[in-house]
């Protein structure tokens, strides 16, 4: 299982006919495959979607989008709101779950990491006893590192029913000495060259709400 995560930045103004089109076009494309999930950005870079598509591997996506495109009606009449956009390949670690259907949100924080690439192999053995704690909390939807676009980076999403639920579950994780990772008794730890946050919100054709 690969998911490709496309992210766009808008002009400012622009998102719900952005959403309005995307969403009406999307009603012909998921005949042929459809999205995990569909996000614009609350808190963060503002005037940005996140949209997500799995697929099998890399064949199956060049298949399925070539289809999409000759059937026709897809991609959107969107690209006069578009400034930038960026596309990459993400790998689930063995132990994250796939991306879930229905209302587990409506937050979503979507939190970026971008390391030294020798220090990739060192996040999931400093992560594994910490995030057995930590889902004890609240639930994670995404563990990936990406395999190609942005290279070296690590994605992790959080659900959450509010931002004040967020505070407290990140608060008590803190308190609790649980959280952040870091690395036990012979292990060797990292640093992140850059962090990025951003709380996301679900369109209404999304299926992860």
């Amino acid at each position: 299982m690969i998911y490709e995560m496309r992210t766009y930045d808008l002009k400012p103004r622009s998102l719900p006919e952005f959403i309005k089109r995307f969403g009406a076009a999307y009603e012909k494309r998921r005949k042929f495959s459809r999205l995990a999930a569909f996000w614009y950005t609350e808190i963060g870079p503002l005037n940005q979607v996140v949209h997500v598509w799995p697929y099998a591997d890399l064949a199956e996506r060049g298949r399925i989008r070539a289809e999409a495109i000759a059937a026709g009606g897809w991609p959107p009449d969107n690209s006069e709101f578009i400034l930038d956009m960026r596309s990459e390949i993400m790998l689930p670690w063995p132990n994250s779950p796939a991306l879930p259907t229905g209302n587990v949100g409506p937050y979503f924080e979507m939190r970026t990491y971008t390391l030294n690439p020798a220090d990739l192999a060192k996040v999931p053995k400093v992560w594994e006893k910490p995030l057995a704690a930590r889902l004890e909390l609240s639930p994670v939807i995404a563990l990936w590192f990406s395999e190609l676009g942005g290279l070296n980076k690590f994605v992790h999403i959080w659900p959450y029913r509010s931002l004040d639920e967020r505070m407290a579950v990140r608060k008590q994780a803190i308190a609790s000495g649980i959280w952040p990772p870091s690395p036990g008794p012979g292990q060797a730890g990292y640093i992140p060259v850059r962090q990025e946050t951003k709380i996301l919100l679900a369109a209404p054709f999304s299926p992860l709400q």
